[in-house]
């Protein structure tokens, strides 16, 4: 367990956050090598299915970077409510801070979400303003008795939670456990009359949050969640609840979901799950990109409608099933850590960054595209590849990719031994 450094006096946190400095010469020339070799930052042209056209060359290759993994991005229903809505509205957007105009589309979408996720529903124009105005209000201590709670982060929280550590120690005292160690979370609850805890439901990188075991700490210490299910949405429940509300059922006075409009959902934007009329009156009120920035687009206000409604459908569970039928294909084929998993997301492991750049590279030449990771993304020594499921990929485009990293990792066993 790592302790942040707290000052008791001032509220001021004594401890550096954030080293970018470092992170940028550290990873410097890593992300010159990707972007050289040009696997990153690519631009391209819409297609069908998972494949896109690449602007620079006009060359079709196959994603597997994009995180819709019921393929709804380019779903017709979603495209027609986004253009439709934009039409009825007559104009894009409102420059107009939340508190004081609104959409009434977006009313209208907040309150179909209430009660599709049986949950009170906040949006924001991204996951990452939800998180930046929901931490602070928590530390806050108003959700938690008015007791200013120990902010516990998982160390693999995603880069949007963690980034807000220093303005969270300016609240309260903040400190980090290495990933999914309940045990040091429960030493915590022990020591502190207030504990709220902070991680993903699913794990941009591959693996999940112990939900079971954080139940059974809430109930007995009272600790709240804040868990962000971004890449957990609509891949399970019979309405898409996601990986985490889906287990946890009733949010309850101690538990806040942030998810994503723009991943399985396949509109844009993020939200907040809540589960008491008092946490709604005060993100409402007070919540930093509620009152001082604007609301989502009309068109993205018209692509969540209709993606909500296909959320009430059978094509969901249809879409579900054939997920899991793609992941189970893939692990049939290739072993990662992730093996046997029902979640969309496998890292395929290199270690040495240049090679899984390399990788990278290599893919992209026979028509397939997938993320090099490294440092920051994940620790040093850890690169590889990120593979990205979808139900929209084909048999053939899933078996595809793993022939092609079959044959890279026997190239590199050859060349290095």
């Amino acid at each position: 367990m790592e302790k942040e450094s707290h000052d008791p006096v001032d509220g001021n946190a004594r401890a550096a956050y954030r080293n970018t400095a470092s992170l940028i010469e550290t990873s410097y020339m890593h992300f010159d090598s990707a972007h050289y070799q040009g696997v990153m930052a690519l631009y391209a042209h819409p297609s069908a299915g998972r494949t896109v056209r690449l602007n620079y060359n006009g060359e079709t290759v196959v994603d597997f970077v994009r995180c819709s993994y019921l393929g709804l991005d380019n779903h017709p229903a979603i495209v027609d409510g986004a253009v439709r809505a934009l039409r009825e509205a007559g104009a894009l957007h409102w420059s107009c801070a939340r508190t004081r105009l609104n959409f009434a589309g977006l009313g209208a979408l907040e309150e179909r979400l209430s009660e599709l996720f049986n949950a009170r529903v906040i949006t924001y124009t991204t996951v990452l303003a939800a998180n930046m105005g929901a931490l602070p209000l928590i530390a806050s201590g108003h959700l938690t008795g008015g007791v200013k709670p120990v902010m516990v982060f998982d160390r693999l929280a995603h880069a949007t939670l963690a980034y807000h550590k220093g303005t969270v120690a300016a609240e309260t005292q903040v400190e980090t456990v290495q990933h999914n160690d309940m045990a040091a979370l429960e030493r915590i609850c022990l020591e502190n009359e207030a504990v709220a805890y902070i991680c993903d439901g699913v794990y941009s990188m591959g693996g999940s949050a112990d939900i079971n075991e954080l139940v059974r700490l809430q109930e007995k210490y009272g600790l709240f969640l804040y868990v962000d299910d971004a890449h957990g949405v609509s891949l399970f429940g019979e309405r898409g609840e996601g990986f985490v509300k889906s287990r946890i059922g009733e949010l309850g006075e101690r538990t806040i979901i942030a998810t994503s409009l723009g991943k399985g959902f396949g509109a844009s934007g993020g939200m907040l799950m809540l589960g008491t009329a008092l946490q709604e009156t005060l993100f409402r009120r007070f919540a930093i990109a509620h009152a001082f920035s604007a609301s989502l687009d009309t068109a993205s206000i018209g692509a969540a409608l209709a993606s909500a409604e296909l959320h009430r459908t059978p094509e969901l569970s249809q879409l579900q099933e054939t997920l899991q039928q793609r992941i189970a294909l893939f692990d049939s084929l290739i072993h990662t850590a992730q093996h046997g998993s029902s979640l969309p997301i496998r890292t395929v492991h290199f270690d040495d960054e240049l090679l899984a750049i390399a990788a990278a590279r290599s893919l992209l030449r026979q028509g397939l595209y997938a993320s090099a990771i490294f440092f920051p993304t994940v620790a040093r020594g850890q690169a590889g590849l990120r593979i990205c499921l979808t139900s929209a990929h084909s048999q053939e485009e899933v078996r595809g990719l793993c022939s092609a990293i079959d044959r890279i990792r026997q190239e590199i066993r050859a060349a290095y031994g």
